[in-house]
């Protein structure tokens, strides 16, 4: 039996990533990094939007105040959308303008987190940030070769974050306050490719991507693979639960240092059997 879908559009992404369901919109929303561009779902009808970004963005969050926050290349902005605009920039590295933002989520709390690679991906520059929503940056973790994820438990108790350079997935005690007592949770073998982004489902389990690895993998509380969905990209991205009822999953997936084909930068739709968690909203 078949467990995925392949969503029809005129347009691959180079990059696919950063997946939300945004409930305020009905509307999966996802980022293409390097084209760059932000691509809108609508369930309702199945039509598919597209906007052109000023620079490389790594995801986006849904705000309290209205549109989203967003991180580009070179910091965090505030987008609407219908018209489009971007606000200023709030870069927490602008000693490292080799650096980018890659991926990044808000919590339960309002706060975002979010992580910073090496464009090239070549210095161990990355870190992963909190940013409060009264606007202010904390440093969680540094020394990251592509930092991916983040994820959250179902109990607020547990933040997940990826280094996939190392093809690590590491595990933080988390509170309303910060994230602390780092743990290596997961790793994956050179046959798993590498840990890409991730989302929890309600019953606790950590959803993975594999990057060069063809599939999605899903994983116990205690680290232990439960199961895998093989896909037909070889470069599995992102992950989010999405519907009234968070029963709809989508994967992202990237085309980028591939040959042409109708997969690898394809939007897909998974049967997981399992629902999701909501999405957090930023506070700021």
């Amino acid at each position: 039996m078949t467990l995925w879908r392949k969503i029809e559009r005129d347009v691959h992404d180079t990059l696919g990533e950063g997946a939300l369901w945004c409930e305020r919109d009905r509307a999966f929303y996802w980022v293409d990094i390097l084209a760059p561009a932000l691509n809108r779902l609508t369930l309702a009808t199945g039509a598919i939007e597209r906007w052109d970004m000023p620079a490389p963005l790594g995801w986006v969050a849904p705000r309290a105040s209205g549109g989203f926050l967003g991180g580009f290349r070179d910091g965090v902005a505030a987008i609407t959308l219908d018209p489009l605009t971007i606000g200023e920039r709030s870069d927490p590295e602008p000693h490292l303008p080799g650096n980018r933002m890659n991926d990044g989520k808000a919590d339960r709390h309002g706060a975002i987190w979010c992580g910073t690679m090496d464009m090239a991906e070549e210095e161990v520059s990355g870190s992963f940030y909190r940013l409060s929503p009264q606007g202010e940056w904390q440093v969680v973790d540094t020394g990251y070769t592509v930092t991916n994820g983040p994820a959250f438990s179902p109990c607020g108790n547990w933040l997940y974050h990826t280094d996939s350079g190392r093809r690590t997935i590491y595990r933080f005690a988390l509170d309303k306050t910060g994230a602390r007592d780092r743990q290596e949770f997961i790793r994956f073998s050179e046959d798993d490719g590498y840990p890409d982004g991730m989302t929890t489902d309600a019953e606790g389990f950590l959803w993975v991507a594999h990057w060069d690895g063809g599939r999605i993998s899903r994983f116990a509380p205690d680290g232990t693979r439960d199961r895998s969905i093989e896909l037909p990209a070889r470069r599995i991205t992102n992950i989010a639960f999405a519907g009234e009822n968070l029963e709809r999953m989508f994967v992202t997936s990237a085309a980028t240092g591939l040959p042409e084909s109708e997969f690898d930068g394809a939007l897909y739709e998974v049967d997981a059997g399992v629902t999701g968690l909501p999405s957090g909203i930023y506070q700021g």
